[in-house]
């Protein structure tokens, strides 16, 4: 999948901090870096298009290339001739296909994982439906295990080595200690998911990280948009629970004690409907996806069953509102004007650029986008809804676990020569 260009990574997206010491080796791997990170935001260009854009001498380019090309990560493409003046040059662009970032998302309704190749092209996918709320944590653990297990196993068959793993989880994280704080809509309290991720996995395991679902299916849109100069965005996610991914100035938002984006327990609700949170009236009550079944159709109603697909589920829906249903359409209708008052509100508050609606939102776009728009513009204090720009998003159900996989990814780019040589391994 094409990216666009990003001044920053992925783990300095999420996971900023002071620089580090410089010195020679600091120096090479940086540079290293910012070629590898020019060739995935630009796509391929020639050796001297490469020297230019970065600012670096040419004899450096082609030694760091010639080192990029030895160990895997990049290679020569085609000859560059558009707006070239002189004898074209050989393009260099990404190759890393014999690695893959792995992301697994655990959801209240599934279990998926995804795997990205270097330059983000899907090389192996997989969902479980799972009821999680009712499986304990530990078994929960046991089935994200054996699915990465086997996406790695698959993987390893054709000779693509899986360079890390991140777990994307619902509910408040403690990142450094790999740890599920409290997550209600799954019932979960201090789970420690890395470490038993680790254990399930054993020696196999590659480096695992732990982040908030909505805050990875932020960094996966923010990587992949075509929206230029897009620096600030709002990433909705559209579940049993709801929450935001907050990116503000090229950096994602994470407050103070990690609880920026619970965006689904604003007293927008109805106050009669019990959140699993324990109080009355939250939003995703409201707009989450049990509000909208709940709406759309009765309690023994298929669409409500937890073993079948989510996106079976919203499928048959989605063929319900085609058909002119009149329930399905009611339903519809009632969770734009629920989605647009509290979309109305963020905007106002966080005035983003971009404001991607996840999830079962992205689904039923076409029934809400400009229910939700129109509240938008009539009600946000600034002109224009402050230049925000509301849209479906295109990665669908996926968005989490591939902002899972491209942090993974990210160690590539922040340490090329520690993965050169682990390529290397047997």
């Amino acid at each position: 999948m094409a990216t666009r260009a990003v001044e920053t990574y992925p783990r300095d997206l999420a996971m900023a901090g002071p620089p580090g010491a410089k010195d020679r080796s600091s120096t090479r791997r940086a540079n290293l870096s910012l070629i590898l990170n020019l060739l995935h935001g630009e796509g391929g260009r020639s050796r001297a298009r490469i020297a230019a854009d970065t600012g670096l001498p040419k004899a450096t380019v082609t030694n760091l290339i010639a080192e990029l090309m030895e160990g895997g990560l990049v290679r020569e493409g085609g000859a560059e001739r558009e707006g070239a003046v002189g004898r074209p040059g050989q393009v260099v662009e990404l190759d890393g296909r014999s690695l893959c970032g792995v992301g697994v998302e655990v959801n209240v309704d599934y279990v998926s994982v995804i795997a990205l190749d270097l330059p983000g092209d899907v090389v192996a996918q997989r969902r479980l439906a799972v009821d999680v709320a009712a499986t304990p944590a530990e078994a929960v653990l046991d089935t994200v295990a054996r699915l990465v297990a086997e996406t790695m196993d698959e993987l390893a068959r054709t000779g693509v080595r899986t360079i890390g793993v991140t777990l994307a989880a619902p509910g408040v994280i403690d990142p450094v200690r790999g740890v599920v704080t409290y997550a209600s809509n799954v019932g979960w309290r201090e789970v420690s998911a890395v470490d038993g991720l680790r254990r399930r996995l054993g020696r196999a395991a590659p480096e695992i990280h732990l982040e908030n679902d909505a805050k990875l299916g932020a960094i996966a849109e923010f990587v992949t948009t075509d929206t230029p100069g897009v620096r600030d965005l709002v990433y909705l996610t559209g579940a049993t629970g709801v929450g935001a991914g907050i990116i503000a100035s090229g950096k994602l938002l994470r407050g103070n004690a990690g609880f920026a984006g619970e965006v689904g327990h604003l007293p927008l609700g109805d106050p009669e409907q019990q959140c699993p949170c324990g109080r009355r009236g939250c939003w995703e009550t409201a707009v989450g996806l049990a509000a909208l079944l709940r709406l759309a159709a009765d309690r023994d109603d298929p669409v409500h069953d937890p073993s079948v697909d989510v996106e079976q589920r919203l499928a048959e829906l989605s063929r319900r509102a085609e058909a002119g249903d009149a329930r399905t359409l009611a339903a519809l209708d009632t969770l734009a004007r629920a989605l647009g008052a509290g979309v109305a509100l963020l905007v106002d508050v966080l005035n983003p650029r971009l404001l991607v609606l996840g999830g079962h939102f992205a689904v039923f776009g076409e029934y809400l986008v400009a229910a939700i728009g129109d509240r938008v513009r009539d009600t946000v204090i600034a002109p224009d809804a402050g230049g925000c720009e509301l849209v479906p998003s295109v990665l669908g159900f996926t968005a989490p676990a591939r902002g899972g996989a491209y942090l993974a990814l990210d160690a590539v780019y922040q340490d090329p020569i520690a993965i050169m040589q682990v390529l290397q391994l047997p």
